[in-house]
């Protein structure tokens, strides 16, 4: 009996709109009919909507399907495409597809093409056509990136939204009057005074100034990064720049890219009104190279900062994060600290939690506290049942996969208008005009993606602080019950990741007491026993426990561990919740 040739239909499109005249449902149509043709049973069909075939990696039913066909889950011999661009557009990752595809016994066959990858004219053809592919994708971004910069050669704004102190109609700059004053008081201050990029966003928050909220900000005070951009960027000088950031391969991969800011690139001069004048710029760049410089990186690789996102401010409530102070040229010792951020810099919400606590310390009171606590039987005996994973990341986790999608539509829609740009015809009567739509339809795709990038960062920097590498239950459990035994055997990443996912949060005071115990209240993340119920926060009022943190404290200091805590024999870290304690 003839063996049944079996075999998968995979279909693409770069964005959720018909692309090529080809959308999901004619690709498909085509390959069924082709298989039935043939005498094929498909055994499983894959699609990637929205993505770009630029390479493999974001595409997840691709890479199902090459699973499927390693782990020789329906034992398929070919894999249908509509054309090999609907495979890919990447030569390398073509062929390296299908050699893969080979090693297990399948083959490509690409319909429209004409092409069977199980012939040797087949094999060749993709090679070639792979290629060309992967040149024209090349030639596309290049023609594209080619008209923005001969905008910026005319003096017209090239960019996606109009910087601050502008508004964009038509195309063109002009002089935002509820937002000028702004930008031309950071230029006065910066050049007149002795303030630097901190201390500029300093005096407008002091003085009242308020942000205009526009696109995806949500915070009306200044900061200095905010300084630092106006200062940095020419257009207020009446100039266009061309190639302030670029788009770049990240060495030792094949197809990943990632922008980097460059020193040097072209200006030319605008067709905007400036908001300042070309000597106020150039003393303002003269104070900025003259003020730059990079800070040593202290890269210490045995090094976590255990109790960094964990700490919180008592006086605005954000966490603490750690802080270098590199060695110094006494002691040649580099020291660790929690700060609060806004000390830092203006970024709205203003603080005046200026103290540096040393890491040392607060890690072994810490770890002190949680000692004593696991001491008492009560707590032993209900941790086993109560934990268990300490943080619920679904909901982030949510948002940020609706996120991706989005990006990945925005760029599907960006490839999309790349494309039409390239196939327009010069001699059409309306070139000009259509072209001139397709750029500001491409202009806003740019900005969608600028804006998906920005709230992707801040969510996933809020759920790194949520999720450091969860750990099971039953391990925290075991840790717990052999806490004093385990704990100082573990790395400091391995301490810190223990912390993350026992503790939700610690607060402390604004001032350190007396008594020297920083630590006011603890919230973890499971209830635990306390006075005959269940609760999630331990303030440190139990005197008892207390007494035994204190002399755990006493017991573990060395030298070596640089803490300093100052405990009375009458006084064993007594913290009391008064408001005038406080």
């Amino acid at each position: 009996m003839k063996k049944q040739t079996k075999c998968y239909i995979y279909t693409r499109v770069s964005t959720s709109m018909q692309v090529d005249g080809y959308s999901l449902d004619a690709q498909r149509d085509k390959l069924r009919k082709y298989a039935d043709y043939e005498g094929m049973t498909i055994a499983g069909e894959y699609s990637d909507e929205g993505f770009s075939g630029k390479n493999i990696k974001n595409r997840p039913e691709f890479q199902r399907m090459m699973n499927d066909i390693m782990i020789g889950k329906d034992s398929v011999d070919f894999v249908l495409v509509f054309k090999l661009s609907r495979f890919g557009r990447n030569a390398a990752d073509v062929l390296n597809s299908l050699q893969t595809m080979q090693d297990y016994g399948a083959n490509l066959i690409c319909v429209e093409d004409g092409i069977d990858s199980s012939k040797d004219s087949g094999k060749l053809m993709i090679s070639v056509l792979s290629a060309v592919a992967e040149i024209e994708r090349e030639n596309i971004r290049t023609q594209t990136m080619a008209g923005r910069e001969q905008k910026a050669r005319e003096g017209r704004w090239n960019g996606g939204f109009a910087p601050y102190g502008y508004k964009l109609e038509n195309g063109e700059l002009f002089i935002a009057d509820d937002e000028v004053e702004v930008i031309r008081l950071i230029y006065d201050r910066y050049i007149h005074t002795n303030e630097g990029l901190r201390g500029v966003a300093q005096y407008l928050n002091d003085h009242g100034f308020k942000k205009k909220l526009r696109q995806n900000n949500t915070i009306a005070g200044f900061s200095s990064t905010f300084v630092k951009n106006v200062i940095d960027n020419p257009v207020y000088a009446g100039r266009i720049a061309y190639g302030r950031r670029k788009t770049e391969k990240i060495v030792g991969t094949r197809n990943e890219m990632h922008v980097v800011a460059q020193e040097d690139f072209p200006i030319y001069e605008g067709r905007h009104e400036a908001i300042i004048s070309l000597d106020d710029w150039e003393q303002a760049q003269a104070k900025r190279r003259k003020n730059a410089y990079k800070r040593e990186k202290v890269n210490d690789p045995d090094h976590a900062h255990i109790l960094s996102g964990l700490l919180k401010c008592p006086c605005c409530g954000k966490s603490l994060y750690g802080n270098i102070a590199k060695a110094h040229s006494k002691d040649k010792k580099t020291r660790y600290y929690y700060y609060c951020k806004n000390t830092v810099a203006a970024t709205g919400h203003r603080c005046s939690f200026r103290t540096n606590i040393e890491q040392s310390e607060m890690n072994a009171m810490v770890a002190a506290i949680i000692s004593a606590m696991t001491k008492r039987p009560e707590f032993i005996k209900a941790i086993k049942e109560k934990i268990g994973t300490a943080v619920d990341t679904s909901e982030i986790e949510s948002q940020l996969s609706q996120m991706d999608s989005n990006y990945r539509k925005a760029e599907g829609t960006k490839t999309r208008l790349e494309r039409q740009m390239d196939e327009l015809d010069p001699d059409d009567p309306y070139y000009d005009r259509k072209i001139k739509d397709l750029q500001r339809r491409y202009d806003a795709q740019y900005d969608k993606i600028d804006v998906i990038e920005g709230q992707r960062e801040e969510l996933a920097d809020h759920l790194r602080t949520l999720r450091q590498e969860k750990i099971s239950g039953e391990n925290i459990y075991r840790m717990l019950i052999a806490f004093d035994s385990l704990y100082g055997s573990l790395t400091e990443a391995e301490q810190k990741q223990f912390m993350q996912t026992f503790i939700e949060r610690i607060d402390i005071y604004p001032e350190k007491p007396a008594n020297g115990c920083w630590v006011r209240n603890i919230v973890f993340n499971f209830p635990i026993p306390m006075d005959g119920k269940e609760v999630c926060e331990l303030p440190l009022e139990d005197e008892q426990m207390l007494e035994t943190v204190c002399l755990l404290s006493k017991k573990n200091a060395k030298p070596k561990d640089c803490v300093e805590i100052s405990v009375d024999a009458e006084d064993y870290y007594r913290i009391k919740s008064s408001e005038k304690d406080i």
